[in-house]
């Protein structure tokens, strides 16, 4: 019974901790702008990250080594310098989005501005961080987060046509818009980057090292990463849908998290609306945290320094000392007057295109017996590994030429 209730709970924690500030703005933006056109990109990225995540989850349980600590050694520090460079320089944009995602979350709950959420969210993800026990933090902000879930049951209290959203699974792009070809698919792009941020590997491979997996564990983290993960998408679906019922037939921009609540406050209301927010904040602040500490574990791994919350800080202080400067710099760059919404829409995209140094490595390193022993990927998970490494290239190429041809999706 105790198992089971790990297991359920383990589930749980991975749909209410899926959705992040990247995947909220994006469905939102791409729900009201294409309709359910773009749902296959979510599929794929999905998929992408349900057969990483476990790869890297796998190494860390069989070694007992973070996988950043591995590909250091098995690349070299000339490779490994290119994935530490891409993956720390996306992780800071990563969390100044996170970061005025509280914001913008804190805002919609107070009508304070978002500029003087900032520093708060930044102090309380860092109090977080040094003070709380690593299962606590994971259990409780991906628990919260299943607030999010009022988007999948608005989507049936909205009444939509069912068959006219159903048909813009099958078109590209909807009738609805004049977007451009372009456009089209500078958003799945963006879509794809938000499903396979590449902090979300790190976070799991490292957590699996701060919560002791070893290989008896791997069922119970399978199911989680292939089960919750797949739900947790359907939320980040459910939000595009309820975009595409309410904003899309309006012509709504989405400039805000306000557009995105838009259609709960439409279905339930104001109790509605402070679910919503409390599911934005818990989503955000939940992100907030685990690439924070990415980037602490990123940095730690590759020069070799103590790391990890089962450390007391004192005896990890570089490893506390690279996240506290990870706030600070996030924080620096919302100052500048950026809207968050935009370092969101492109975080995503540069993510897209840092994803070929991150996910290559662990796919060698999954198929090193040096550190596998009889646990190498099997033919399958290579074959699907090289098959999305082929999609992730072609992502990462398109990216940048996508982005200038549309004006960053303008």
């Amino acid at each position: 019974m105790k198992g089971l209730f790990a297991v359920a709970l383990g589930v749980l924690t991975a749909i209410g901790g899926f959705v992040d500030i990247g995947d909220l703005v994006t469905s939102s933006v791409v729900g009201s702008r294409f309709g359910l056109t773009l749902a296959w990109v979510l599929v794929l990225g999905t998929v992408g990250i349900c057969l990483f995540a476990q790869m890297s989850g796998r190494v860390a349980a069989v070694s007992g080594r973070a996988t950043f600590e591995i590909i250091r050694e098995r690349l070299g520090a000339r490779l490994a310098v290119a994935n530490l460079s891409a993956s720390f320089l996306i992780n800071l944009l990563t969390l100044t989005a996170e970061i005025g995602g509280i914001a913008l979350a804190m805002q919609l709950a107070s009508s304070i501005e978002p500029a003087l959420w900032f520093p708060v969210a930044a102090f309380a993800v860092w109090i977080v961080v040094w003070r709380v026990k690593f299962s606590i933090m994971e259990n409780v902000t991906g628990l919260l987060g299943l607030a999010l879930v009022v988007f999948a049951v608005a989507v049936f209290f909205l009444h939509p046509d069912w068959s006219a959203l159903g048909s813009q699974l099958l078109q590209q792009p909807s009738p609805h818009t004049d977007e451009s070809p372009a456009t089209y698919w500078y958003y799945a792009v963006a879509l794809f980057g938000a499903a396979m941020t590449p902090y979300e590997v790190f976070f799991f491979s490292s957590g699996a090292i701060e919560e002791k997996w070893k290989a008896k564990d791997l069922a119970e983290s399978r199911v989680n990463v292939l089960v919750g993960f797949p739900l947790g998408a359907v939320l980040s679906l459910s939000i595009a849908a309820c975009a595409a019922i309410v904003l899309l037939p309006k012509g709504i921009a989405v400039t805000s998290l306000f557009e995105t609540a838009l259609p709960i406050a439409q279905a339930f209301g104001k109790i509605g609306l402070i679910i919503a927010i409390l599911g934005f904040v818990a989503a955000t602040f939940g992100a907030s945290l685990e690439v924070t500490l990415s980037s602490g574990y990123t940095l730690a791994q590759f020069f070799g320094w103590p790391w990890g919350k089962f450390r007391r800080p004192a005896s990890a202080s570089r490893f506390h000392a690279a996240m506290i400067l990870s706030l600070v710099v996030a924080l620096g760059i919302l100052f500048t007057g950026v809207d968050p919404v935009q370092v969101t829409e492109i975080s995503v995209v540069f993510s897209a295109i840092a994803l070929p140094l991150t996910y290559l490595p662990i796919l060698i390193v999954a198929n090193d017996p040096k550190y596998m022993g009889d646990r190498v990927n099997g033919r399958v998970t290579n074959a699907f590994g090289l098959l999305f490494l082929a999609i992730i290239l072609v992502a990462s190429i398109a990216a940048i030429p996508l982005m200038i041809v549309t004006g960053a999706g303008a």
